[in-house]
């Protein structure tokens, strides 16, 4: 019996170290949390083509899932799949009446344990790379490169104004496919 209760009391500590290793990853900075959150509108036709065509290539490179939707106005990929901590992403585009447009971001996973990559920081490094590009040398000449399913994605290196939308896991408006 003796044996039993310590066998329990040990396994009860190591899950408690496990779930506050877990809850000490999960926490986000302020300055991730900002970058996440803050609006990410584009000013004109040719900002937003290149912004849509950096949010494309970002998916491509850091979604676990295929590509399901692509669209004018939605960059969506399969997923999330059942107790899988990958993320599935939405990406939307909406134009204003004044010729800019909003891109939202949204990123879930279907785990009780959370995400991975944590929805807050690919949200913060999804709407850096948008915004500022891959971070090319200015001298290269970025070359385009196949990507799953045959979409032709090339990385693009134009300035951007520091705006920035949505958050992680919501968008700025209802998403509904095309």
């Amino acid at each position: 019996m003796e044996k039993k209760f310590f066998g329990a009391a040990a396994l009860g500590a190591a899950s408690l170290v496990l779930l506050a290793g877990c809850a000490a990853q999960d926490q986000v900075s302020s300055t991730v949390m900002e970058q996440a959150t803050a609006p990410l509108t584009c000013m004109s036709k040719a900002e937003c083509d290149a912004w849509w065509a950096r949010a494309q290539v970002w998916v491509t490179n850091h979604s676990e899932y295929k590509l399901q939707t692509i669209t004018d106005s939605i960059i969506q990929t399969a997923g999330p799949s059942s107790g899988k901590r990958a993320l599935a992403y939405q990406i939307t585009k909406t134009p204003t009446n004044e010729g800019t447009a909003t891109v939202g971001f949204a990123a879930h996973c279907d785990n009780p344990l959370g995400c991975e990559p944590n929805p807050w920081q690919a949200g913060a490094d999804f709407k850096q790379f948008v915004r500022n590009g891959p971070g090319l040398r200015k001298t290269a000449t970025p070359q385009a490169a196949p990507a799953p399913d045959g979409v032709q994605v090339s990385p693009l290196d134009q300035p951007a104004p520091l705006n920035l939308e949505s958050q992680p896991g919501q968008s700025a408006t209802p998403l509904t496919p095309q």
